[in-house]
C-alpha cells in the first residue's frame, strides 16, 4: 500500500485530492495538511511514501518543501500538483526530485494515470540486463500522449478560458467568459461545455429577474 500525504491549502481542493486517492486500489491517504511546515512535521513522524504537493502554500513554496525533504534524508517521492505553467519552475522541480508534475485543473482520470505510472516505476526492482530495461523503467513515469481536443478547438483558447474561470470565484456565464477572452459567446460556451463534460468545471443555474435561468460555469477546484 502506497501511503500518500496530501498537501493543499484550499480545503475544497484538499478534500477532492483525498477522495481521488482513496478511489485508487493500492493507495491510502496517510494524512491531509494545509501548509509546508505541517507537511514536513508530518513526514518526520509518520510513514509516507508519496506527497501530492501544491506548490503555492501560505507559509512557503513547494520547492522549499522538496529541498527540506531531501536535506532530512527522507526517502519520499513528490508529485507536484499546481497551476504553475512556467517551464523554469518545472525544471527546478525536477532538480529537487519531483517525479511527476500535474497541472490544475485536472480530472480523476488524469490523476489516476499519473499514480498508476508512478506505481509501475516504484514496483520495478532487481538488476537490469541493459540500457533498454533502464529506459523502460524510467519511461514508466512518462504520461502517454493525451487525446487531441475536439476538431476546431485549440489548447491556447482552452487555457484562456481556464484562466478566466480561475479568476472568477463565483463562476462565469458564456457571455462573460467570451468578453474575458475576446471570443464569441458560441466559442466560449463550447469550451465551457468541454470543461464541464470532462469534470474540470461544473454548471450552475443563475436566476435573473425574468425568463429562464442562465447557466454559469465554475472551475472545479482540484
Amino acid at each position: 500500500m502506497i501511503r500518500v500525504l496530501v498537501v493543499e491549502d484550499e480545503p475544497v481542493a484538499a478534500e477532492a485530492h483525498r477522495v481521488y486517492v482513496e478511489r485508487l486500489p493500492g493507495f491510502s491517504v496517510a494524512g491531509v495538511v494545509h501548509s509546508g511546515g505541517d507537511a514536513l512535521r508530518f513526514c518526520e513522524r509518520e510513514p509516507v511514501d508519496l506527497v501530492l504537493l501544491d506548490f503555492y502554500l501560505p507559509d512557503t513554496h513547494g520547492l522549499a518543501v522538496c529541498r527540506s525533504l531531501r536535506a532530512a534524508g527522507l526517502p519520499i517521492d513528490v508529485i507536484a500538483v499546481t497551476s504553475a505553467r512556467d517551464l523554469g519552475l518545472v525544471k527546478a522541480a525536477v532538480s529537487v526530485g519531483v517525479v511527476q508534475y500535474l497541472l490544475k485543473p485536472f480530472t480523476f482520470a488524469t490523476l489516476r494515470e499519473k499514480l498508476e505510472r508512478y506505481t509501475e516505476f516504484r514496483d520495478a526492482s532487481g538488476e537490469v540486463t541493459g540500457q533498454a530495461e533502464i529506459d523502460r523503467a524510467l519511461g514508466a513515469l512518462r504520461t502517454t500522449e493525451q487525446p487531441p481536443l475536439p476538431k476546431g478547438m485549440s489548447v491556447q483558447t482552452l487555457e484562456a478560458i481556464t484562466d478566466a474561470l480561475s479568476g472568477a470565484a463565483e463562476g462565469l456565464s458564456a457571455g462573460a467568459a467570451a468578453s474575458a477572452i475576446g471570443a464569441s459567446r458560441v466559442t466560449a460556451r463550447r469550451y465551457l461545455e468541454y470543461l464541464a463534460d470532462n469534470g474540470m468545471a461544473h454548471r450552475e443555474p443563475h436566476y435573473g429577474q425574468v425568463g429562464r435561468p442562465e447557466v454559469w460555469y465554475r472551475l472545479t477546484r482540484v
